[in-house]
């Protein structure tokens, strides 16, 4: 326990008044952090902290990569900044070795200050320090690092496209040259690839990729590919917001959590421009910041992320999780959160320039490619009004192609009014893409108006498309029941079909597997949401302790 004694010892607290050290003593929390354990993360409110022993360094994420920018030693304080100047913690402090630290909240600081001018004005200098210089924060933001990645490569290249979301999605810095660049030379600073070796790929170690697959990047770059373990509590598969929630609440209650992705995180809704109704971001998040957050959190927590792999099939009765290119993990229970695929259009062309010009959803990455275009949306949902907001700020027009005579019928109503309100958002209703025109890359569109019989050809710098998306499921064994539609039956639905065989009635997010669950898209329900996927992926978990529990005691 600390005493008085032990603050007047350190030099910042050795002036305060012996009533005031001993009102910071009834308010103050006594931490006592092992190795590895966080005295603060990075955006947290502010409040004030000193190091009574051990060593504290301070780290903070730089273009998604965690640096270390400084210690606090015996003795030295920490959170000065935030609490003079009104902001979040920039960085997070993590103790090095067994650690005690004092932490007093912003509202017992800023009394104390408010009583002791010579303690406030001591603070306050040491947050200038900190904040100032080339070796404070302003100048540790504002030091360029240099990228991860550079590529080379031809804009509508699908590889290059690919490469370009996988590296985006996985939080590593990248620059990118297109191949057609006249100073291409210059920038790229070595001998220009040949065409054949396109897109070629240089590593900050200067290791040279030719045409690599996402696997192999990912590998070269130390994203995990391969399982730490034999066995897991739970398998989560795929990481959309359903299979990072899972993971972030799995990890954090104790649970050797384990997620598969085929891809890269985020999932579908990684490639939403904005997410404008989620509970706690007043201003929306776009799906990719929102994926990055969560990504970061659940490895945090200690949640293995497997990227570029996928499940060759899963056996059932042993829990037998069968990874493609060879592999294997048991779990005792697996969480199925692999959500859904975009559909096709059935035009002639449309496989020819997808990924030259053509794209599913509307990722943030894709702007730089709008800027100054004509570009097309098909669909009328809140997906597609988002996106068309987002890239009516760099798209010289926008046009959403819809079917239907009316915005209202599928889209919320304060979109509908955004989308008005955009001088260069156009919409074509009664209206279908009927075809494509471009060789290399996507330059036009023929668009039917149904209602006037009519036929035209638009100049297209980009199609976007928000048409929905069904279940692939088809990969999962027989014993997990689907409905006609190939969602995953669960629960009460489950129950109703006289498939469930247990004497007790399934969980609510169970499938007729017992443990095996479903969350997001994937699960056979009417609402299909980005909050609703994040609910599921936290309560598929607290049903996972549920029949942990059972099967300890022998019911499972």
């Amino acid at each position: 326990m600390l005493t008085a004694e032990d603050l007047s010892a350190i030099p910042l607290l050795a002036a305060l008044p012996r009533a005031k050290l001993d009102e910071m003593l009834r308010h103050a929390a006594d931490m006592r952090l092992s190795a590895g354990d966080y005295a603060v993360h990075e955006g947290e409110d502010p409040a004030f902290f000193v190091v009574i022993s051990g060593l504290l360094e301070i780290v903070k994420l730089v273009d998604g990569i965690e640096r270390k920018v400084g210690e606090r030693k015996p003795g030295v304080m920490f959170g000065e900044v935030p609490l003079v100047y009104g902001s979040h913690f920039q960085s997070s402090g993590r103790a090095v070795e067994p650690t005690r630290v004092l932490r007093l909240d912003a509202r017992h600081y800023y009394t104390l200050a408010a009583d002791v001018p010579e303690f406030a004005k001591a603070v306050r200098e040491s947050a200038e320090h900190r904040i100032s210089g080339p070796k404070g924060l302003q100048g540790i933001v504002a030091k360029r690092r240099q990228p991860q990645v550079t590529m080379v490569g031809h804009r509508y290249d699908p590889s290059c496209v690919d490469l370009r979301r996988f590296l985006t999605r996985n939080q590593i810095l990248f620059e990118g040259f297109d191949a057609d660049e006249p100073d291409l030379a210059e920038r790229w600073r070595a001998p220009v690839p040949a065409e054949a070796d396109l897109p070629t790929l240089r590593l900050d170690d200067g290791t040279v990729l030719v045409k690599p697959k996402p696997r192999e990047l990912a590998e070269r770059l130390g994203l995990q590919t391969e399982p730490k373990l034999r066995m897991y509590d739970t398998v989560i598969i795929g990481a959309g917001p359903a299979g990072l929630a899972a993971a972030v609440y799995g990890a954090s209650e104790g649970l050797k959590s384990l997620v598969v992705e085929r891809e890269a995180p985020g999932g579908q809704a990684g490639t939403s421009s904005r997410i404008e109704n989620y509970l706690g971001f007043p201003n929306g998040v776009s799906g990719d910041e929102l994926a990055d957050r969560a990504l970061r959190q659940a490895r945090r927590l200690g949640a293995e992320i497997l990227v570029t792999r996928a499940i060759d099939r899963v056996d059932p009765d042993q829990r037998a999780i069968h990874l493609d290119g060879g592999g294997m993990i048991w779990a005792k229970t697996i969480i199925l959160a692999t959500g859904v695929t975009w559909r096709r259009l059935a035009i002639e062309g449309f496989d020819r320039l997808i990924g030259k010009g053509i794209y599913y959803g509307a990722a943030r990455s894709e702007a730089g490619s709008t800027q100054g275009r004509d570009v097309h949306l098909i669909g009328a949902g809140n997906s597609a009004g988002q996106a068309a907001m987002f890239f009516a700020n760099h798209a010289r027009t926008v046009t959403l192609i819809v079917r239907g005579d009316s915005l209202e019928k599928s889209m919320s109503q304060y979109l509908v009014n955004q989308v008005r309100s955009k001088d260069n958002i156009k919409v074509a209703f009664n209206s279908e893409v009927k075809g494509f025109h471009g060789e290399n890359h996507l330059t036009a569109v023929d668009i039917h108006d149904r209602g006037a019989e009519a036929h035209r050809t638009e100049a297209c710098g980009g199609l976007f498309i928000f048409i929905g998306a069904d279940a692939e499921t088809g990969w999962l064994p027989p014993e997990i029941v689907r409905d006609q539609r190939g969602y995953v039956l669960t629960g009460t639905d489950l129950a109703r079909t006289g498939l469930w065989t247990r004497n007790r009635d399934p969980f609510l997010l169970e499938t007729s597997v017992p443990g095996i669950f479903a969350a997001g898209d994937v699960r056979s329900s009417p609402v299909k949401r980005v909050a609703a996927a994040v609910g599921e992926g936290s309560m598929a978990i607290a049903f996972v302790h549920q029949y942990l529990k059972e099967a300890a005691s022998g019911g499972a």
